[in-house]
C-alpha cells in the first residue's frame, strides 16, 4: 500500500434518533453534536465533524441531522460526501427520513457507501434478519444494492471493527479528487477563534489551499489572504481535496462570512443566476409545470429558482429533463 494518506468524506443519513451521532463517537471517539441545544434535545440540528484515521486513510465523517425541519443542513453536508453510511435503527427499520435522506445522496450522485444496522443489541437474532431482508429490499436497483450490511451496537461495541473495515474497502474504491485544479470550498461554517481571527470550514472539493494563498470569496469577489490551513482538527502546510478543511482568513470579520459562500482561486470564476441542468423528478412527486420555483441547493448554498424547460412544458413524476434555472438572487 502506498505510504500517501488517502481522504474520504463519510456522510451518515438516517432517520431521527436512529443513533447516527453516537455511532459516529464510537467509531471517532468524538460526540460531533456541537451545539448546546443539539446535546439538550439529543437530535442533530446542524453539521458534526468527527475524524478518524486508519490504516493510510483520512475519514471526515459529517453528520448530518435526521429530522424534516432539518433537510436543508443535511443537503449541505451531503456535498462533497464520497460515501455513504446510511444508518437504519435495527428496532424500528426503515422510516420516513431514511427515504429522504437516501433520495437525496441519490440525487446527489453518490455512488458507494455502506449500510449499518444499529441498536442492534435491543433486537433478537429473527428481527435483525428480518429487517436486513428489508433493507436488501428497499435498496433493490439503487446504488447501494450491493453494499455490505453491517449490524453494529455502540452500546457493546459489537461490529465496529466490522464497520470500520467496511468503510476501508469502500474508501479504497473512491476515486481521489484532482489537486491539480483549481481550488474550491464552499463554506458551511464561519466564526472568531480567539487569537486568530476568522475562520471558515468546509469540504476541499477541488484543488488546494496554504498559509500565504490568496483567495476570492464569492459572490462578493472580495479578495482575501490565508493566514493558517487545518485538517482533520491539525494545522497543515497544505490541504488536499477530499479533507475537511479550516481556513484562517485574514482582513474579513466573521460576521461577513455566511453557509453559503464559496472561496476559490482569485480570478478563476464568476457569479452566475443561470445553470443549464438535467432535472430528474422522484417518482412520489408532484408533476412540475414550467416557471416553477423551487429551492434550488448548489454545494453549501441555497436559493429559490425558476425553472424553464427545454421545449417540454411540464415533468412528470419519475421523468427527466434539460431545463434552465434562474435563481432569484
Amino acid at each position: 500500500m502506498s505510504t500517501a494518506t488517502k481522504s474520504v468524506i463519510v456522510g451518515t443519513a438516517g432517520h431521527i434518533d436512529h443513533g447516527k451521532s453516537t455511532l459516529v463517537e464510537a467509531l471517532t471517539g468524538t460526540n460531533p453534536d456541537r451545539l448546546a441545544e443539539e446535546k439538550r434535545r439529543g437530535i442533530t440540528i446542524d453539521l458534526g465533524f468527527a475524524f478518524l484515521e486508519e490504516n493510510g486513510v483520512r475519514f471526515g465523517f459529517v453528520d448530518v441531522p435526521g429530522h424534516e425541519r432539518f433537510v436543508r443542513n443535511m443537503l449541505a453536508g451531503a456535498a462533497g460526501v464520497d460515501i455513504l453510511l446510511l444508518v437504519i435503527a435495527a428496532d424500528e427499520s426503515i422510516k420516513p427520513q431514511t427515504r429522504e435522506h437516501f433520495d437525496i445522496c441519490r440525487l446527489l450522485g453518490v455512488r458507494r457507501g455502506v449500510v449499518t444496522l444499529t441498536k442492534s443489541d435491543l433486537v433478537d437474532t429473527e428481527t435483525l434478519e428480518l429487517v436486513r431482508l428489508e433493507v436488501e429490499e428497499f435498496l433493490r436497483g439503487s446504488f447501494l444494492e450491493q453494499a455490505l450490511i453491517v449490524p453494529v451496537s455502540a452500546k457493546t461495541g459489537a461490529g465496529l471493527a466490522e464497520l470500520k473495515k467496511a468503510l476501508f474497502d469502500a474508501a479504497m474504491t473512491a476515486p481521489v479528487k484532482d489537486a491539480a485544479r483549481y481550488f474550491r470550498l464552499p463554506i458551511d461554517r464561519a466564526f472568531a477563534m480567539k487569537g486568530f481571527g476568522s475562520v471558515v470550514t468546509g469540504t476541499l472539493i477541488s484543488g488546494s489551499v496554504a498559509a500565504g494563498d490568496e483567495v476570492e470569496l464569492f459572490p462578493s469577489g472580495q479578495r482575501l489572504r490565508v493566514r493558517g490551513v487545518q485538517s482533520g482538527g491539525k494545522s497543515v502546510e497544505r490541504a488536499t481535496p477530499g479533507q475537511r478543511t479550516a481556513v484562517n482568513l485574514a482582513g474579513i470579520e466573521h460576521t461577513a462570512l455566511t453557509r453559503g459562500m464559496v472561496l476559490a482561486a482569485p480570478g478563476k470564476f464568476r457569479k452566475t443566476r443561470r445553470s443549464d441542468v438535467r432535472l430528474e423528478l422522484l417518482a412520489p412527486a408532484r408533476k412540475m409545470k414550467q416557471r416553477t420555483r423551487a429551492h434550488f441547493h448548489a454545494g453549501t448554498a441555497e436559493t429559490i429558482a425558476e425553472i424553464f424547460f427545454h421545449g417540454e412544458k411540464e415533468l412528470p413524476p419519475g421523468g427527466s429533463a434539460f431545463a434552465n434555472l434562474i435563481s432569484q438572487i
